[in-house]
C-alpha cells in the first residue's frame, strides 16, 4: 500500500466530507455529547457509505496514523489527536423486517429514531436509557438497557455486523463466517474495526408498566433500603434503579426537581399491569412523591423512564460492578451521595442486574462480568477542565468504599476517559475472555489501528 497518499487522492475517494484542521467545518463535524472529551484529528471523513470508510481506513493505514470513530460522542473517552476520524452520523440506513423480527441498522442512526420506527409495527429492540445514543456503539458495547433482566444485552440478539478491519476490507461477519470476529466485535465495542451497520433480533413489545417516581431527598435512605430488599424477590420481568439526582435550575429540568436531591425510582414491567402496580406499591407507601409518573406506557415512550438529558454537557462518570448489595453497602453509598453528604455528583445510580443479563446467550459473544453481577453502580459529575481532578477523586472515593462488595470489574458502556488505561480498561472483560481478545486483535489489528478506545492491545 503507497504511503504516498495525499488528501487530494482521499478525496477524490470519498464521497462526504474530508476535513483538516483549518478547513471550515471541522470544529462541527467534531461535536459531542460528552463535551469535557475534545477531539483534534488530523483529518476528519465525514463517511456517507461503507466505501468512504474504507478509503478513510486505507489512507490511515499507509501513513500509521490511528483510526477514531465518532457517532454521536456520548461515549468518547480518549482524545482524538493525531489521528484520521471518522463521523459516523451520514450513516442512516435503518431496515425493520417485521415478519421475520429483525432489524438492519447503520452506524449513525440514534435510539430516539428506531424507537419510533419500531413502536409502528409493534417492536423494540433492547434500547439503552438515553434516546440521543446511537443503536450501533451500544450495542458493541454490551447494551444494557430497561428490558435487560428479561431479554439479556442487547449484543446477545446481533445475528451480523458489516465492518470495515484494518486491512480496509468490508466484511459482513455472522456465526458461520468468521466466529471469532462474530465473537470479539459483540462486546469488544471499537477495537477490531469501523462497524458500519449491524442486524438483530428483536421483540413484540407495544407497551410496558413502568416510568419513574420522585422521592424528595430526605427520603433517600428509605428508598434505597427499600429497592435493596425489594431486588431480592422481584421477578426476570422487572428491572430497576434508583438514582440520586441533583438536578441544576435550568430550563430542561422541571421545576420541581431544580437544585435539590431527589431519589428517582425507575422501573420498567414487562407482565400485567395490575402485578405491576402490586410490586411497586411497597415504594408508594414510603412517603409523599414528588412526581409520581409511573403506570402503562407505549414503547415510543420508554426514553421518558429515565428522563436522561438530550443537551452536550461536560461529565466525568464512573462505576463499578457489585456482587451482592448489603445494608452496609447502602449505608456507605449514602455517605457520600446522600442527602448529608457534600456531594458534586449529577446522579449516583444503583442498577439492579441478574436474569437473563446473567446467563450466556444462545451465541456466546466477548460482554463481560454476567454471572457474579447482582448490581452495577454508575456515578455522574459535570464541571469544566479545572473540575477534572475533584470530580474524579469523589467518584473513586465512593467506589473505593464499596469496593468490599464489587466484583473488581467493569461495564464497558459505563467507562470513561478517567478508564482508558489499559489496566483499567481489560476490567471490562472476563480473566478467561481478554487473552481471546488480544489473540484476534492480533489477527485481524495487528499495529493497533483501533486504538482510540478503551483499548485491547494486540497479544505479541
Amino acid at each position: 500500500m503507497s504511503t504516498q497518499l495525499s488528501i487530494g487522492d482521499l478525496r477524490a475517494k470519498v464521497t462526504g466530507l474530508v476535513l483538516l484542521p483549518e478547513d471550515e467545518g471541522y470544529a462541527e463535524e467534531l461535536r459531542t455529547y460528552n463535551l469535557t472529551v475534545v477531539h483534534a484529528p488530523s483529518v476528519v471523513v465525514g463517511a456517507e457509505n461503507a466505501a468512504d470508510v474504507q478509503a478513510a481506513v486505507e489512507f490511515a493505514a499507509a501513513r500509521d496514523l490511528p483510526v477514531a470513530v465518532l457517532g454521536a460522542g456520548h461515549g468518547s473517552s480518549v482524545p482524538s489527536t493525531g489521528s484520521v476520524l471518522i463521523t459516523t452520523r451520514r450513516l442512516t440506513g435503518l431496515a425493520i423486517d417485521e415478519g421475520a423480527r429483525t432489524a438492519r441498522v447503520e452506524a449513525g442512526v440514534r435510539w430516539a429514531d428506531f424507537i419510533e420506527q419500531a413502536a409502528t409495527v409493534g417492536l423494540a429492540g433492547l434500547n439503552g436509557s438515553s434516546p440521543t445514543v446511537t443503536v450501533v456503539s451500544y450495542t458493541l458495547g454490551g447494551g444494557l438497557g430497561p428490558f435487560g433482566r428479561k431479554h439479556g444485552y442487547a449484543a446477545d440478539h446481533v445475528t451480523a455486523v458489516e465492518v470495515v478491519t484494518a486491512d480496509g476490507r468490508l466484511r459482513r461477519v455472522t456465526a458461520e463466517s468468521e466466529p471469532d470476529l462474530f465473537w470479539a466485535l459483540r462486546g469488544g465495542k471499537g477495537n477490531f474495526g469501523v462497524v458500519v451497520a449491524i442486524e438483530f433480533g428483536l421483540f413484540p413489545i407495544r407497551g410496558f408498566y413502568g416510568g419513574g417516581i420522585f422521592f424528595p431527598g430526605e427520603l433517600s435512605g428509605k428508598v434505597l433500603h427499600l429497592f435493596r430488599e425489594w431486588t431480592a424477590g422481584v421477578p426476570e420481568e422487572m428491572s430497576g434503579s434508583v438514582g440520586l439526582l441533583h438536578l441544576p435550575a435550568l430550563p430542561f429540568v422541571p421545576e420541581p426537581l431544580r437544585d435539590r436531591l431527589v431519589a428517582h425510582l425507575r422501573i420498567t414491567y414487562l407482565g400485567d399491569p395490575a402485578e405491576g402496580e402490586r410490586l411497586v406499591a411497597p415504594f408508594r407507601a414510603l412517603g409523599e412523591p414528588i412526581i409520581d409518573a409511573v403506570g402503562e406506557m407505549p414503547y415510543s415512550a420508554v426514553a421518558e423512564v429515565h428522563n436522561d438529558p438530550i443537551d452536550p454537557l461536560p461529565l466525568f462518570e464512573h462505576g463499578a460492578l457489585l456482587s451482592e448489595l448489603p445494608s452496609k453497602a447502602v449505608d456507605e453509598f449514602l455517605r457520600l451521595a446522600g442527602p448529608d453528604a457534600a456531594s458534586p455528583l449529577v446522579l449516583a445510580e444503583i442498577r439492579h442486574m441478574g436474569g437473563a443479563l446473567a446467563r450466556p446467550p444462545a451465541v456466546p459473544n466477548a460482554v463481560g462480568n454476567r454471572d457474579a453481577t447482582l448490581y452495577n453502580v454508575f456515578l455522574v459529575a459535570a464541571g469544566g477542565p479545572p473540575d477534572a481532578k475533584a470530580l474524579h477523586d469523589y467518584e473513586q472515593t465512593l467506589i473505593d468504599a464499596l469496593a468490599p462488595w464489587s466484583t473488581g470489574r467493569r461495564y464497558l458502556n459505563f467507562m470513561f476517559g478517567g478508564d482508558a488505561d489499559p489496566q483499567t480498561a481489560a476490567l471490562a472483560w472476563s480473566e478467561e475472555a481478554y487473552p481471546r481478545l488480544r489473540e484476534i486483535k492480533r489477527r485481524y489489528d495487528p499495529a493497533n489501528l483501533f486504538r482510540i478506545n478503551h483499548n485491547i492491545p494486540p497479544m505479541n
